[in-house]
């Protein structure tokens, strides 16, 4: 634990931010790359007079992969009001992150390891033609897709399964089981998009996006309906195939201790 000159700890900081992933390697820090990480990072060294202040975020998102409610800690060695810490942020932040909401957490509060569930969402064009102001910002599916089918499917996601079919094979995670909250889709006429939603206690390396392709083959009549139950017992990603594209993949709320009577409710719907 780090302490400050008067023997107090350090604050630690909850923020959370909102990032259009397009311009962005990731999340996570690389060298020569602009991520989203090493962005925050510079800021608050800045305001830090130089001195290096390490960020940690809830979780990594992938090249052009969005967040709207993507969670961070830090510690700051001042102690700085948490709505001066967001306006002073937002003062640095280039136009493609937003801080939105900004806390003074407990010292032991972590934005990786205290997650209990987060919420992804993916946005699908259906447009004939990709949409030239859509492209960057959901993935484009131009078929014919069933919506009772899509909606059967989605069920036999829900619980605990191993999803070792759905894992893209740049993972590490050897504990491939994982249990899914909430998984729905909205057919949304006027904006012509499919809307899809999945909450659960964690998520595989590419995961949301296998799972998404895999549901527009099931929605075309590509695949049998209920052929994730299939899928589970292979455990052979070959199997599951597709991936759909980083850009219509947004991370939109991570959940923590205190709001598992949200999850809950989530899990019930």
């Amino acid at each position: 634990m780090i302490f400050l000159e008067s023997g107090k700890k350090m604050p630690r900081y909850k923020v959370t931010v909102a990032y259009d992933g397009t311009k962005f390697a990731g999340f996570q820090s690389q060298p020569n790359q602009r991520t989203v990480q090493g962005t925050i990072e510079t800021a608050l060294t800045k305001m830090n007079k130089g001195e290096f202040i390490r960020i940690y975020g809830s979780g990594r998102t992938d090249s052009g992969v969005h967040a709207l409610g993507q969670v961070i800690h830090f510690d700051y060695p001042s102690e700085i009001p948490a709505r001066n810490m967001l306006l002073a942020l937002n003062s640095l932040m280039p136009l493609d992150i937003e801080v939105i909401a900004s806390e003074i957490a407990e010292p032991d509060f972590h934005a990786q390891f205290n997650t209990i569930a987060k919420c992804y969402q993916y946005r699908v064009s259906r447009g004939r033609f990709t949409d030239p102001f859509k492209r960057l910002y959901t993935g484009h599916y131009p078929y014919a897709l069933n919506q009772q089918r899509i909606e059967t499917a989605l069920q036999d996601l829900l619980g605990e399964h191993d999803f070792t079919s759905f894992a893209a094979s740049g993972g590490v995670i050897k504990n491939k089981v994982r249990t899914i909250y909430r998984a729905t889709v909205e057919f949304d006429e006027q904006h012509d998009e499919v809307i899809f939603e999945f909450v659960g206690n964690g998520f595989l390396y590419n995961m949301v996006r296998i799972l998404v392709a895999t549901l527009l083959e099931i929605g075309n009549g590509r695949r049998a309906e209920h052929d994730f139950l299939r899928l589970f017992e292979v455990k052979d990603r070959q199997q599951a195939r597709g991936t759909a594209p980083a850009s219509g993949l947004y991370l939109k709320k991570v959940y923590y201790p205190g709001e598992e009577k949200d999850v809950q409710k989530i899990s019930l719907i």
